[in-house]
C-alpha cells in the first residue's frame, strides 16, 4: 500500500504559487556592463525565505548559483562598523540617502565622503576599513564572515572577478576621488582589488533568505546558531539597508514594500523583517534602476499579501502559541467508561490543541502552520484555539484554509475554536472554503470543551472497538457495583428504586437537598452549573454505567449543580437512608459501595491533576 501524499504547507504553496504568477514575467534585461554577469540566463527564478528559528521555504531555482555584487554592502559596512568602531567608520563614510544610482559619485561637500555605505564610493570606503595584516589576510576575514552569515563556506567567482576587475574604470576613478579626499589613505589598488572580489562571492538564492535571517535575528546565523555580527551593530546596518539600500528606488520601496533591503545586479534581492524572517530572491532580468524585476516584484507580493512593513508593529509581541497539548493531557467535560479511557489515552496524541493569543500575523501563523505540518504523521485532527487571539491579519485566512483542504484530502481533520469572535475572519474563511467548493470541510466550535468532545468521538470512531459505547448497564456491570457477588447484588437491588425521566427534565436542580445516589443505567445525563453571567457551563457528561448526585453518600449536603437528562434516561436510586439500613444488615455491601465511589473519586481528581499540570507548563 503507497504512503500517504503528505499534507503541503500552506507557506510553501503560497510561494510555489507566486514563482509561478512572476515567472513569465519578462521585462528588464541582464546586467551587460560586466560582461560575466551578460551570461545568466533570464529565466533563472528562485524564492527562499528563512525564519530566525531556522526553517528555510525555497522554490525554484534557489541553488543556482550568482554572484552577490552590490548585496555584499551591507555585510562588509557591518564587518568595518566591528574592526573601527561608529566613530571612524562615520568619519569616513556618511549615512545620509543619495537619491542616485548605485555608481553615482556623490561625496558630502566639504569633506568629500560618501554619502552612504550603500553607492560604490561608500563601499569602496567601507572595505578599505577592514582590519587585517596583508591584502591576504582581509579577504580571508571577509570571506569568514559572508560564510559565516550565509552559514556555510562561500568562495570567489574567479571568473566573474576578472571581469570586474577588468571593466571597473568607473570604480577606479571613484578610488582615485577617494584618495584625492584623504578618504582612502593609501593607494587605492589593494581596496578597490579587495571590493571586486567581494562583490565577486558565489552565493545563491537560500544563501540570501540565510544572510537576511541572520540580519533579522540580531547577527546571529539561525541555522548554525553562530554569531556573524555583534548585536548592537545591526541596528545600524539594517538603518543604511532600510534609507539607502535601494539607491534611487529606496523611497518608493520603503513606501510599498517596507523592508529594509539590498539589492544587486546580478539579480538577487535580498529583504529583512527584523526579528521575524529575511527574504532572498534571485532573477538576472533588471529594472532600469539596476534591480531585479521580479524580485522587486515578488517582495512587493510578499509585503502586501503577508502585512510585512516594518513600521506595522503588531500590538501583542507575545508569542502567538501560547501553548500545545494532546488529548492525554486534558479531555472534555464528557465522562469516558474505562473502554474509551484506554483508548483514548493510547491514540490521544493524534488531536493535538494549538492554543493562540495576541496578534495572528504572518510570521505567527507560520510558527504555528509548520508545527502542524510536522506532526502530520501523529496527527489526526489539529484544533486552533483563537479565544485568546486579539486580531487576525487577513493572510491568515487562506493560509488556514489551505491547511484544513491540505489535510481534510489525507483524512484528517482541522477544527476552529472560537473562530466567531472574529467575525471579518470566518467570513472571509468561509467565502475562501466555498470558492473551493471545500465548505463541507467547516468545523468550528464556540468553544473548546465541546471540539475537544468532538475530537475524542472522532478517535473513538477510528480505533476504538466496534459497537461504541453500550446503550443500557445491568447492574451488575455498573461502577458502583463493582466486586459485588450475586448475594449482594440481589439485597441492594432490592432498595433500589427504577426511574425512569424523559429529555429535557432536570433531575437535579441546585440547593436540593443531597438525599439519593443515581445509577445511569442508560441515556445520557449532563451536570451543569450557571454562572454570574446567566450562561450555562457544562461540568460533566455522563454515560450508561456511571452515577451521579453520590456526595449525598457523604455529607448530604444541598446539591452544588443541576443535572438534565440529554437523552431519555433510567436510572436506579439508591436513597442515603436506604443505604444506611442495609449498612446494618448488610455492611460489607456498604462498604463495597463507598470503597467503589472513594475509587472514582481518585480516579476524577487524579486525571483533573493531570489536565492542570498539562495547563500550566
Amino acid at each position: 500500500m503507497p504512503a500517504p501524499t503528505p499534507i503541503p504547507s500552506p507557506i510553501q504553496s503560497y510561494l510555489e504559487r507566486l514563482h509561478a504568477r512572476h515567472a513569465g514575467l519578462a521585462a528588464g534585461e541582464v546586467a551587460t556592463y560586466i560582461p560575466e554577469l551578460a551570461k545568466a540566463d533570464p529565466g533563472w527564478f528562485g524564492i527562499a525565505l528563512a525564519t530566525t528559528d531556522g526553517r528555510l521555504y525555497e522554490v525554484g531555482d534557489t541553488r543556482q548559483l550568482f554572484t552577490i555584487q552590490s548585496i555584499s554592502k551591507p555585510i562588509a559596512y557591518g564587518l568595518a562598523l566591528e574592526d573601527r568602531g561608529r566613530e571612524a567608520v562615520l568619519a569616513k563614510v556618511g549615512v545620509e540617502p543619495s537619491g542616485e544610482a548605485f555608481n553615482s559619485i556623490s561625496l558630502a561637500s566639504g569633506t568629500g565622503c560618501p554619502l552612504n555605505p550603500m553607492i560604490n564610493a561608500g563601499a569602496i570606503a567601507t572595505t578599505a576599513l577592514i582590519a587585517g595584516h596583508s591584502p591576504e589576510d582581509r579577504l580571508a576575514r571577509l570571506l569568514a564572515v559572508f560564510s559565516l552569515y550565509a552559514g556555510r563556506p562561500l568562495g570567489i567567482d574567479e571568473t566573474v572577478y576578472r571581469s570586474e576587475k577588468e571593466t571597473g574604470h568607473r570604480n577606479r576613478a571613484i578610488g582615485h576621488m577617494l584618495r584625492n579626499f584623504d578618504i582612502l589613505a593609501d593607494d587605492p589598488d589593494g581596496p578597490l582589488d579587495l571590493y571586486f572580489r567581494q562583490c565577486s562571492i558565489a552565493v545563491d538564492c537560500r544563501d540570501l533568505a540565510v544572510i537576511a535571517a541572520t540580519l533579522a535575528n540580531g547577527g546571529l546565523n539561525p541555522l548554525t546558531g553562530e554569531r556573524a555580527v555583534s548585536h548592537d551593530l545591526v541596528e545600524s546596518v539594517l538603518s543604511v539597508m532600510t534609507t539607502c539600500g535601494m539607491y534611487d528606488f529606496a523611497g518608493e520601496w520603503l513606501y510599498s514594500v517596507g523592508l529594509p533591503a539590498k539589492s544587486g545586479v546580478a539579480g538577487g534581492v535580498l529583504a529583512v523583517l527584523p526579528g521575524q524572517m529575511g527574504i532572498g530572491v534571485f532573477s538576472p532580468r533588471l529594472d532600469a534602476r539596476g534591480n531585479s524585476v521580479r524580485g522587486v516584484t515578488v517582495c512587493r507580493d510578499l509585503s502586501r499579501d503577508f502585512n510585512l512593513h516594518f513600521l506595522r508593529v503588531p500590538r501583542a509581541v507575545r508569542t502567538a502559541l501560547r501553548a500545545r497539548y494532546s488529548l492525554t493531557g486534558i479531555s472534555s467535560k464528557r465522562v469516558r467508561s474505562e473502554r474509551e479511557r484506554a483508548v483514548l489515552d493510547a491514540v490521544g496524541e493524534r488531536a493535538r490543541v494549538y492554543d493562540l493569543q495576541g496578534d495572528l500575523v504572518f510570521p505567527a501563523i507560520e510558527a504555528v502552520l509548520r508545527r502542524i505540518v510536522h506532526a502530520q504523521d501523529a496527527l489526526e485532527v489539529p484544533i486552533v484555539d483563537l479565544r485568546r487571539v486579539s486580531a487576525i491579519e487577513p493572510c491568515v485566512a487562506p493560509l488556514l484554509v489551505e491547511l484544513v483542504v491540505g489535510c481534510g484530502e489525507r483524512g484528517k481533520q482541522v477544527v476552529l475554536v472560537g473562530a466567531e469572535r472574529h467575525p471579518g475572519f470566518l467570513r472571509r474563511f468561509e467565502e475562501l472554503l466555498t470558492a473551493a467548493d471545500q465548505w463541507g470541510r467547516l468545523v468550528t466550535f464556540p468553544d473548546l470543551d465541546p471540539a475537544l468532545e468532538w475530537a475524542e468521538n472522532r478517535l473513538l470512531a477510528a480505533h476504538g472497538p466496534p459497537g461504541g459505547g453500550p446503550a443500557a448497564v445491568p447492574l451488575a456491570a455498573h461502577d458502583l457495583c463493582r466486586g459485588l457477588g450475586a448475594t449482594a447484588l440481589a439485597h441492594l437491588e432490592a432498595v433500589l428504586e427504577p426511574c425512569g425521566y424523559p429529555q429535557g427534565y432536570v433531575i437535579i436542580r441546585r440547593g436540593d437537598a443531597g438525599d439519593a445516589v443515581y445509577l445511569l443505567t442508560s441515556g445520557q445525563v449532563s451536570v451543569t452549573l450557571e454562572l454570574p453571567n446567566g450562561q450555562r457551563a457544562r461540568l460533566s457528561t455522563l454515560s450508561p454505567g456511571m452515577t451521579f448526585g453520590e456526595l449525598a453518600l457523604v455529607d448530604r449536603s444541598p446539591r452544588t449543580a443541576d443535572v438534565r437528562a440529554d437523552t431519555a434516561v433510567e436510572c436506579l436510586v439508591l436513597s442515603a437512608d436506604a443505604l444506611d439500613r442495609l449498612g446494618e444488615t448488610e455492611p460489607g455491601i456498604k462498604a463495597g459501595i463507598l470503597q467503589n465511589l472513594l475509587r472514582s473519586v481518585h480516579r476524577m481528581v487524579a486525571r483533573l491533576n493531570h489536565e492542570v499540570a498539562t495547563l500550566t507548563r
